[in-house]
């Protein structure tokens, strides 16, 4: 075993793990993702998370980890959570997995990537199985969108000295703006591409596609009118606007007038709260504890690209992704490209010459919400919900990250 172990980890240095078939391939030290789970996306400020506290949707997600998997708590050796805005998430995942049934001989850390600190949380945990670290662990993605976050503080004189480092601090809605006219997306073709994602998670919502990746979440909302506290039970996504068109969308007013007219509340990601979860182990592990295998996972890589254009961020990740394991675009079934505005998801399609039938079958963060630390976990929910009703195989998710750069992850659907 120690020395199957030695080799796989040699094989990913040397980047001989390369092409189609080496990545269908089925290795006892692989690392394979047994359970996907993600609670209901909800509208921040006025949905169903808005008096809900972030440890307790963790908590609760984590708990329906357990559940689902029967897996024994104290086999899981290590938890990290992918989050954005609270300075506190190392403290309240430790404390969430403990009141989970997590063991306290189980490590519990948190880590943020802007946009894809979910993914980033899947990749610490899958680092640690290929490296012999740990054998079973859980990568979280989550935000409470609601609760706010510490706004960015001004750089040294030193440091805005640099123009790169200054225009880290420009606004998202600048960023997406200057995406717009740079590349000259216009407001009409971002109207109709939020359309159809609007479009496709309405129609993935009412035939109940979404329905295998989402586990229902108990808890309370204040009316803020009365104060008369009640117990609901979230079941759905709340963001999916029925019926959206391109011509509804373009009679919405620029929500960056300072910066442009392109980019609304309409063909932009909305402000969510929600979480993710993916369990993680190696595969002789799964065999021996007779999980599950949803899919492989290959592996993820991170990209720069210059900060005022961060959306383009995929457009680097993916290449340097697909070029690690020799794959090129049309090797891959479904793209999940993070929809944090209109302008950077037609930009990256177009600039990478992809067929949109492939991209977002579900549709995206403008119709779904982008709580900014759960999405990169998120993505992955919902790829392999949708590999598994479609027989996909070969997948791949991405997102652009806030101070200019992009990530990417590679899986392989084993459920066909």
């Amino acid at each position: 075993m120690a020395t199957d172990r030695l080799n796989s980890i040699l094989s990913h240095l040397k980047g001989g793990n390369t092409g189609l078939s080496a990545i269908t391939q089925k290795n006892p030290d692989d690392v394979v993702i047994t359970l996907a789970l993600r609670t209901p996306l909800t509208k921040a400020v006025k949905g169903g998370f808005k008096d809900t506290q972030l440890d307790y949707i963790v908590h609760s997600l984590l708990k329906e980890v357990i559940d689902k998997s029967k897996i024994d708590p104290a086999l899981v050796e290590d938890v990290c959570l992918g989050n954005v805005n609270d300075g506190k998430a190392p403290y309240l995942l430790r404390a969430a997995s403990l009141a989970a049934g997590i063991p306290n001989t189980s490590g519990a850390s948190s880590v943020n990537r802007f946009c894809s600190s979910g993914l980033k949380a899947v990749q610490d945990i899958a680092n640690q199985i290929t490296l012999g670290q740990i054998d079973v662990g859980i990568a979280l993605g989550a935000e409470l969108m609601s609760a706010g976050g510490e706004p960015v503080q001004p750089f040294s004189e030193e440091v805005l000295k640099n123009q790169e480092s200054a225009d880290c601090l420009q606004p998202m809605g600048q960023t997406s703006e200057n995406v717009g006219s740079d590349f000259n997306i216009s407001r009409e073709i971002q109207d109709k591409y939020a359309a159809e994602s609007y479009r496709r998670a309405e129609e993935a919502q009412k035939a109940g596609w979404f329905d295998d990746e989402i586990v229902p979440i108990t808890t309370k909302v204040k009316d803020p009118k009365t104060g008369e506290v009640k117990q609901v039970t979230l079941t759905k996504d709340e963001g999916i606007r029925y019926g959206t068109t391109a011509e509804s969308l373009g009679k919405i007013r620029p929500a960056f007038p300072k910066f442009g007219n392109r980019s609304t509340g309409g063909n932009s990601s909305q402000v969510t709260d929600g979480a993710a979860a993916i369990l993680l182990m190696r595969r002789s592990r799964a065999i021996e504890l007779n999980q599950p295998i949803l899919a492989k996972f290959c592996g993820a890589t991170v990209a720069g690209v210059p900060p005022r254009i961060m959306g383009i961020g995929p457009t680097a990740a993916i290449p340097k992704l697909l070029s690690k394991f020799n794959l090129n675009k049309d090797d891959i079934d479904i793209y999940e490209i993070n929809e944090a505005f209109a302008s950077m998801a037609v930009y990256c399609l177009q600039n990478l010459g992809l067929d949109h039938a492939k991209v977002n079958p579900r549709g995206g963060a403008i119709a779904l919400g982008h709580p900014l630390g759960a999405t990169g976990a998120r993505q992955i929910c919902t790829v392999l919900s949708e590999a598994r009703r479609t027989k996909k195989k070969v997948l791949v998710t991405s997102m652009c990250i806030g101070t200019g750069q992009g990530m990417a992850g590679l899986f392989v659907n084993e459920q066909v």
